[in-house]
């Protein structure tokens, strides 16, 4: 029908049927951003009066630029996540507006802040003012059921129980043997290699002690599975949310259905020896026998629990695997890259939080906002979507004197830095990474023997801080035994 109009009328070509689809296209889009922008300039006029219904009043929605319709600023941000500086287009607005500021970004209008304080306050009100609010296309991917947009005490059980057992003394001592073997074991393949790549050889370690933290999964054929499918899975967390075949998002939900098969195979095998166990039971040895175990018990009488599915567990057994194999390997390798240029601290090993401070491996966290509330001073409406910005506070020479400067001795005079709002690698709040001890863990026996091992050199690399950090060429460097020094 639409084509017969358009001949009707005299567009015969092809070149006249695209020119009205543009200008229909453009006029669709002019008409969208007016009515937008009319709506958030009313929502500004009514939060701004009211000082919001959870703020206590006097808060003012913060200024900024929502950019270009549909796009809004979102190739400036993504710009600066290949650039040399990452936090340029942060501090660009910090500039123009203050340290919070609203634009628009993934499609999504959002309130950045680059405020510890109101950081602070964002993640620690968590359920009864923010939920958890992600792209669209880490939703499709991770499922309505996911551990990261899930709110509520299902959420607080899951956490504290997966965090329990990461920090219960005997799963430590059975794990830092098991890291110390895959470390010694792959720096020992080193020796004979003219040039390595350190995020992939980082990435063997790191994907082994994980699967035998989750589902007690060996060096097998299994093993090598869940690497390949895993890899083609996270790499759809920030692609456009678009099914067709074809596409980035089709190709990784089709590797979480393989993942899935054998995820939940391991956990239904496993369920099945729980049932047939007739000893008392001795402590669990992965994640899943935690999650298995809880589901099983029986309830206190002022409780009720519900059992956790097996799809559940196996589905959120995946999601697990996401940030311990994105975020350990990476500040690994970029310790390796910093410590290239700082002889010095390798024979002193004080590199672990100044490497997390510079390698901003999560960059922040989004928040949606349940209700109008006012911190220091800045509104932010009910439905806004908040964008925890943890570079931006780490790469503030407020909170640290030359920033992009890798100072290791800075962290003799901050001291501890578990409650300095300024110092937020894992995240904080109820939400806090619970792996955050395994993660230092690993990061310091690769570390230590690295530098009790080898001397290297590394070639020239740039950091790329978008969709995810990790290394331009991933980090090629050339290794000699220090016994040959000898």
């Amino acid at each position: 029908m639409a084509l017969y109009i358009v001949k009707s009328e005299g567009f015969e070509s092809k070149e006249d049927m695209g020119l009205l689809i543009i200008i229909i296209s453009l006029m669709g889009v002019v008409w969208f951003w007016y009515k937008m922008k009319k709506m958030m300039r009313k929502e500004d006029r009514g939060t701004n009066k009211s000082g919001g219904s959870g703020g206590g009043g006097g808060g003012v929605v913060p200024k900024g630029n929502l950019g270009w319709p549909f796009i809004g600023e979102t190739l400036h941000f993504i710009a600066s996540g290949y650039s040399s500086q990452p936090v340029s287009f942060m501090d660009k607005r910090k500039l123009l507006h203050g340290k919070v500021f609203k634009t628009h970004l993934l499609g999504t209008p959002i309130i950045v802040s680059t405020d510890p304080d109101v950081n602070k306050v964002v993640l620690q009100n968590h359920g009864n003012t923010f939920i958890p609010a992600y792209p669209k296309s880490i939703t499709e991917l991770l499922g309505e059921h996911s551990i990261l947009q899930m709110n509520g005490n299902l959420q607080k059980r899951l956490h504290a129980l997966i965090a329990g057992f990461l920090r219960s003394p005997q799963f430590k001592t059975r794990i830092t043997a098991h890291i110390e073997s895959s470390v010694v074991s792959t720096l020992g393949s080193w020796q004979h290699m003219q040039v390595l790549l350190v995020q992939e050889e980082t990435k063997k370690i790191t994907f082994e002690v994980l699967v035998k933290v989750l589902m007690s999964v060996g060096p097998c054929e299994d093993l090598e599975f869940l690497r390949r499918e895993f890899e083609e899975f996270i790499k759809g967390l920030i692609c456009l949310p678009i099914k067709l075949p074809g596409t980035r998002l089709y190709k990784s939900l089709k590797a979480k259905e393989r993942l899935l098969k054998v995820v939940k195979k391991i956990v239904e095998e496993r369920k099945l020896a729980m049932e047939e166990e007739t000893d008392e039971k001795g402590m669990a040895k992965d994640a899943v026998d935690v999650l298995l175990r809880d589901s099983s018990e029986e309830p206190s009488s002022d409780q009720i629990k519900q059992s956790l599915p097996l799809d559940f567990i196996s589905g959120n057994i995946i999601e697990m695997m996401i940030p311990g194999e994105e975020t350990v390997p990476m500040a690994m390798t970029l310790a390796v890259k910093f410590l290239s240029g700082c002889p010095v601290a390798q024979q002193q090993l004080m590199v672990i939080s100044e490497t997390l401070r510079m390698a901003n491996i999560i960059n922040g966290v989004w928040r949606k906002a349940l209700k109008d509330i006012d911190i220091k001073g800045y509104l932010i409406p009910k439905g806004w979507c908040v964008l925890t910005s943890f570079i931006s506070v780490h790469m503030d020479e407020e909170n640290y004197r030359n920033p992009y400067l890798f100072e290791p001795w800075r962290w003799e005079k901050i001291g501890a830095a578990a409650n300095n709002n300024s110092f937020t690698p894992f995240g904080g709040g109820q939400r806090l990474c619970p792996g955050l001890e395994l993660s230092r863990l690993e990061i310091s026996i690769f570390l230590h023997h690295l530098v009790t091992t080898y001397r290297w050199v590394a070639q020239e690399d740039e950091i790329i801080y978008f969709p995810t950090v990790k290394m331009k060429k991933k980090l090629p460097i050339k290794v000699t035994p220090l016994c040959n020094y000898q």
